[in-house]
């Protein structure tokens, strides 16, 4: 009998089913090791010694899988052909090493690009050893990533409260998103005019040209730049005669793109799906691990990460006879199409994603999948079966038409484009990405007959007036696109750097576009003054490609560990003696436009307009950044940076009280306001005057008299509950909105509902409230949104949704969800781990139900005891060495 390990219980069980009875297949649930998060765990001043932490979840599965190749005859290390996937086999293998359990039994690593049982049985026949090569590059890139982090972070934690951390790759794209909305601010727009005329062939058909020469030269685009100008053009056109110089028809073939990459998935699934790229991933994933197909577990893509963009023969010869039996011959090119990436050094060379079986169509499978899953599918088949499709043929026809009004002379063009032969275009049309602006010369449709030399008549002639527009704000899908075009990241890490600035409240999506926080902005403009080389774009990319050149084996990871950390460590060292008044004057002059937005009246910006003497700065406080005057505390004006609206400093702009009116009943002044805290509604004066926060999604620009009317009001009396006679109420908390009756809460889906919803909807709130538990003793469990299957320890693993939004249930542990994940994606690997980042603790106070934590902790030390022994008394008091083991690799 021989061991299998693979990354996912899933994937263990597919796979379990391929190879038979001579074979166990083992899931170590993702890696079983990692660097633990805190000071010392890579060791600079040891040869860049790393200190590996072995979790409780995962040394029981390491035990599990030691205890199995006890008594087997060999091992299969069957993890992800990637650089993460090499990684998690020389974790596997290493420990395995020091129980000691191998002995003298052969070790093969086994690697397949797709899920199904010919791949599976292929790579098990075409055994290698692990790459090291690649582990190589895996360390190198853990350790950096580390020693950025916890070396970067504490100085902006010192220097810049309110900031949450910093990455090697993660503020690289921050700044993209900042500089893209300094752009904007930037942009002055400018005025130019398109004119156009509206003919009629002898045959009676409309067409329109547009004016594209006059005064015997070339308009270039937006040349018209004023009314004057464009009218003068009017008039020679209204007054003149039109006659057609020349047709030219010309074809023009269209070729299709490659199948798809990791990073052109998430940007197709964006633009055409309306996914995120963590979404898009988690789909993907599930496409890949398999899917039972009529009671056949098999994946139905290859692996999802990967930027290569070549085919397997073997695909390209099953794509080619799908394309013959489902399209027709004529669809068929006389030769395989071949692609060749872009990318430099492409990762490990991987196929590019594609259907495991092209016979396999969407609508074969549409049962089988969900909604989202069909749809990623859909897209991965047409795209793939696509690339292999003839080219489409358009005829491309351009009319060049001359107007003389006897004095002036002006030329007009006509162009337009019909599609003689669809080719790929059957399967897959092409989109452009968000954000990408549509070209005022693109082609039209299709034109009618029109012939050289004829005249035409002039219907009406059309001078319209247009603005440029600043550059578009970054989608997910669009930021993926530049990184990648600068050689930024991997595939593997768009998704998590897109999660992690979501995450620490740097960006937000309003309408699927990126837009920079303050607190983002703030930390961007920090790097930039202070550590500039390590947020610049080469730098960063040129950094990647020596990771690229690691894996395939022309440097050595230490020596690049080396020249890094040398220079970097000094940085960090000349930060030491940096005072927070040289920060805050840095900041006040690379974040102008943001932190002192230009005056209607014009006056400085910077002037307090509260004692007409101060100056206003950037102040840091506990809670973050914020202006106030020079003068405090004989002046305490101060007011928030951050805003809803993200760059645009709506929140900023709120230099003093608004006037929105008076209130109805006082008689009071109702008046608008920007805080510390954010922007707020007053009614009154003084200590006891009311105030009311703006809810969230609510920004100052959007605040009216009848608004702040219905903030002050409340909380709002509903009307008397049927059965109780007392009062239901409505109001805006801690948590967010919701209805109250005898002290029972129900949490309500939006703002507007507090002030319209009536007593029939508030009785079925709280009655479907009560139904769920509405908290304190005895409440009933939540039923679960999604069961994800056992704990590897005994007990079911679901997700819930309680009284503080969706957490991970397994017994007496519950793991609430990250921010904006969504409940439904999670998987059995995001539970695990939400569970061991709890700890395996339970809820409750009882001192007992903590003991079985401590034990998986005490047997994960057990088994790295060997390492502890031989750490150093001062390397191993900054990790904890129970459960710490060292990596030395040269």
């Amino acid at each position: 009998m021989n061991v299998v390990v693979v990354e996912s219980p899933a994937k263990a069980k597919t796979i379990n089913k391929y190879l038979g009875p001579g074979y166990k297949v083992l899931a170590s649930f993702g890696h079983v090791r990692d660097l633990p998060a805190k000071d010392g765990s890579v060791l600079p001043d040891q040869d860049f010694e790393m200190l590996w932490e072995v979790d409780g979840a995962s040394a029981k599965r390491i035990k599990d899988i030691a205890d199995a190749v006890k008594s087997s005859d060999g091992l299969f290390l069957a993890t992800d052909p990637d650089r993460e996937g090499e990684a998690i086999s020389w974790h596997v293998l290493d420990l395995l090493k020091k129980k000691k359990v191998l002995g003298d039994k052969p070790v093969k690593r086994v690697v397949f690009n797709a899920i199904t049982k010919k791949a599976v049985l292929d790579a098990m026949a075409q055994p290698r050893d692990i790459d090291v090569p690649l582990v190589d590059a895996y360390l190198a890139r853990r350790a950096l990533d580390y020693l950025v982090g916890f070396n970067l972070s504490p100085v902006l934690w010192r220097k810049l409260p309110g900031a949450r951390s910093a990455g090697r790759v993660q503020s690289v794209a921050l700044r993209l998103v900042c500089d893209r909305e300094s752009e904007i601010e930037r942009f002055v727009s400018e005025e130019y005019w398109q004119i156009s005329a509206l003919l009629k062939t002898p045959r009676g058909d409309e067409f329109e040209a547009r004016l594209v020469s006059a005064d015997g030269k070339r308009l270039q685009p937006r040349a018209i730049g004023n009314g004057e100008e464009a009218n003068r053009l009017k008039s020679l056109l209204e007054g003149a005669s039109y006659v057609v110089e020349s047709v030219e028809a010309k074809p023009v073939k269209r070729n299709p793109s490659p199948p798809f990459t990791t990073s052109t998935l998430q940007q197709a699934a964006s633009s055409k799906l309306g996914f995120s790229a963590s979404r898009t991933m988690q789909v993907a994933q599930k496409l890949y691990e398999g899917t039972d197909i009529g009671g056949e577990t098999v994946g139905l893509i290859t692996y999802m990460r990967t930027d290569g963009v070549q085919m397997a023969p073997e695909a390209i010869d099953a794509a080619r006879h799908a394309i013959g039996e489902q399209f027709g011959a004529r669809y068929l090119p006389e030769k395989p199409r071949l692609y060749s990436t872009k990318a430099k050094n492409a990762q490990e060379a991987h196929e590019a994603i594609r259907p495991t079986d092209f016979n396999r169509t969407p609508d074969s499978v549409r049962r089988y999948l969900d909604d989202d899953q069909l749809r990623l599918y859909d897209l991965v088949w047409k795209r793939g079966i696509a690339s292999q499709m003839a080219s489409a043929e358009i005829e491309r026809t351009t009319v060049e038409i001359l107007a003389d009004n006897g004095e002036q002379k002006a030329g007009l063009r006509a162009v337009g484009s019909v599609i003689r032969f669809d080719g790929f275009i059957a399967a897959y049309t092409d989109q452009k990405e968000d954000g990408e602006q549509a070209d005022d010369s693109e082609d039209g449709g299709r034109l009618p007959e029109i012939n050289a030399r004829e005249k035409l008549v002039k219907n009406k002639v059309n001078a319209t007036q247009h603005f440029t527009e600043p550059p578009p704000r970054y989608s997910e899908a669009s930021l993926i696109k530049k990184m990648e075009e600068l050689g930024i990241g991997r595939p593997s890490t768009y998704a998590a750097t897109l999660a992690t600035l979501r995450d620490r409240d740097y960006v937000t999506i309003d309408k699927r576009k990126l837009m920079p926080q303050a607190k983002g902005r703030l930390v961007t403009a920090f790097l930039e003054s202070f550590f500039n080389r390590y947020v610049e774009y080469d730098f960063t990319a040129d950094l990647e490609e020596k990771l690229d050149r690691i894996s395939a084996g022309e440097l050595n990871w230490k020596d690049v560990l080396r020249d890094f950390w040398r220079d970097f460590f000094a940085q960090i060292e000349d930060t030491k003696e940096l005072r927070v008044t040289n920060v805050l004057d840095a900041l006040n002059e690379m974040l102008a436009p943001l932190v002192f937005p230009k005056r209607e009246d014009g006056s400085d910006p910077r002037v307090c307009q509260v004692c007409g003497t101060g100056q206003l700065s950037l102040k840091l406080g506990k809670y973050g950044a914020f202006v106030g005057c020079s003068n405090y505390p004989d002046c305490n004006y101060t007011r928030q940076l951050s805003s809803e609206n993200g760059g645009e400093a709506d929140a900023a702009a709120l230099n003093e009280p608004k006037a929105l009116g008076k209130d109805p009943l006082t008689g009071e002044e109702i008046t608008l306001r920007s805080g510390r805290f954010g922007p707020y509604i007053q009614r009154g004066d003084g200590k006891e005057a009311k105030r009311s926060s703006l809810p969230k999604g609510w920004t100052p620009a959007t605040i009216d008299y009848e608004k702040a009317l219905a903030l002050l009001s409340l909380p709002r009396d509903v009307g008397p509950h049927p059965e109780t006679g007392k009062m239901i109420s409505t109001g805006i908390g801690r948590y967010g909105p919701f209805v109250l009756h005898d002290g029972t809460y129900a949490n309500l889906e939006g703002v507007e509902d507090v002030f319209t919803i009536g007593l029939n909807r508030a009785v079925t709130v709280l009655a479907d409230k009560q139904t769920k538990g509405a908290g304190g003793r005895g409440r009933a469990t939540p039923a679960a949104l999604k069961e994800l299957g056992d704990h590897p320890d005994g007990g079911a693993i679901t997700v819930r949704d309680g009284r503080y939004g969706p957490y991970v249930n397994w017994g007496k542990v519950n793991a609430t969800l990250p921010k904006g994940k969504d409940p439904q994606s999670v998987t059995v690997e995001d539970a695990l781990a939400l569970i061991v980042e709890k700890g395996g603790k339970p809820s409750g106070k009882s001192a007992k139900a903590k003991a079985p934590a401590k034990t998986a902790k005490a047997k994960a030390s057990a088994e790295t005891s060997e390492t502890k022994k031989a750490a150093k008394p001062k390397a191993a008091a900054k990790p904890k060495a129970k459960t710490a083991s060292k990596t030395k690799k040269s």
